[in-house]
């Protein structure tokens, strides 16, 4: 017979885990369904709108917005990965995942997320081929080049990613079914784990060290090499317009990595002065806030993807 749902003692692998959401607020998670909703329903409005513009208007057919697409694509993927099972824990409690879609949403959110500091690399190193080698940016920077990147980007996320959910499914016991979390964080089902969870912790460490410490060093350099070239630039009206072409690029890195960073920080070394609740809350906001930002930083900064949206609404007006 299987174990009751809040059963907390040690089992053999559970068919099912209960996801609790935000430990120690109780009937106040209803709340953060006003904050949580409208980010993941401006993600998917905001994204859906972009990768419509996108697709439509052949004359955003470029490396740039093609880069965009795929940043739009992996912002939609990474919101609904958790945003769903998230809204349903604060609305209606505590709620039972199976075993394996556990595993699966695991896979893929720490997927979604390399996937998106890849791109954000990419989009880097576009900006910094723009800047610092105009002339040469058509024969250097592709379409196809784009889709081998993108793809490369995609292959990369997949395969750093796959021990994840392999590393939990070695363990045949588990402490308990109830998960300290709103969705299927590594960390988090690993803490359930009984046994010798160190190559958990040491790949999980060594992942993040080397996926966003090498793509942020890649980003910074590439950033260096963008103001080495605006610095050259004779007039002021000239570094202006060449730096304003990094600037939607700089909000969307600091919106993805801040956010991150702070959240990595607490988890690693906060664990006994940051509350709980506190680090699984910028957990969620790490992945719902980029996604829900990005549309809008492009959107108002970019004047093609500006032009195209007022022309879109536009063409939409009711002529009474």
């Amino acid at each position: 017979m299987e174990e009751a749902p809040h059963s907390n003692s040690t089992c053999l692998r559970p068919t099912f885990f209960l996801l609790t959401g935000i430990p120690g607020l109780g009937g106040a998670q209803a709340w953060l369904l006003l904050v949580f909703g409208p980010m993941y329903l401006l993600a998917l409005l905001g994204n859906g709108t972009l990768l419509a513009v996108v697709r439509t208007d052949t004359t955003l057919h470029q490396p740039m917005f093609l880069l965009l697409a795929t940043l739009a694509s992996t912002d939609l993927g990474l919101a609904t990965s958790i945003a769903p099972g998230l809204l349903a824990v604060l609305c209606l409690g505590p709620q039972p995942v199976p075993y394996a879609a556990c595993l699966t949403q695991m896979f893929f959110v720490h997927a979604m997320t390399a996937m998106e500091s890849g791109v954000l690399l990419a989009m880097a190193c576009d900006r910094a081929v723009a800047v610092g080698r105009p002339l040469h940016y058509p024969v250097l920077v592709t379409k196809a080049r784009v889709g081998y990147v993108v793809l490369a980007l995609a292959m990369k996320a997949v395969a750093i990613v796959v021990p994840f959910p392999l590393l939990v499914a070695r363990f045949g016991h588990f402490r308990a079914k109830s998960i300290g979390h709103s969705y299927c964080e590594h960390m988090a089902v690993v803490e359930l784990v009984v046994g010798n969870t160190r190559a958990n912790n040491l790949y999980g460490l060594a992942l993040s060290l080397a996926v966003s410490g090498l793509d942020i060093l890649g980003i910074t350099s590439s950033y260096g090499l963008i103001a080495h070239a605006v610095l050259r630039l004779p007039t002021r009206e000239a570094r202006a317009k060449a730096f304003g072409t990094c600037s939607s690029h700089i909000c969307v890195i600091l919106a993805f990595y801040v956010p991150g960073l702070f959240s990595y920080l607490t988890h690693r070394f906060g664990r006994h002065t940051v509350p709980k609740p506190v680090h699984i809350l910028l957990s969620n906001i790490y992945l719902l806030l980029p996604p829900a930002l990005n549309p809008l930083i492009y959107g108002v900064r970019t004047k093609q993807i500006r032009d195209r949206l007022l022309e879109f609404f536009r063409s939409k007006k009711s002529p009474f």
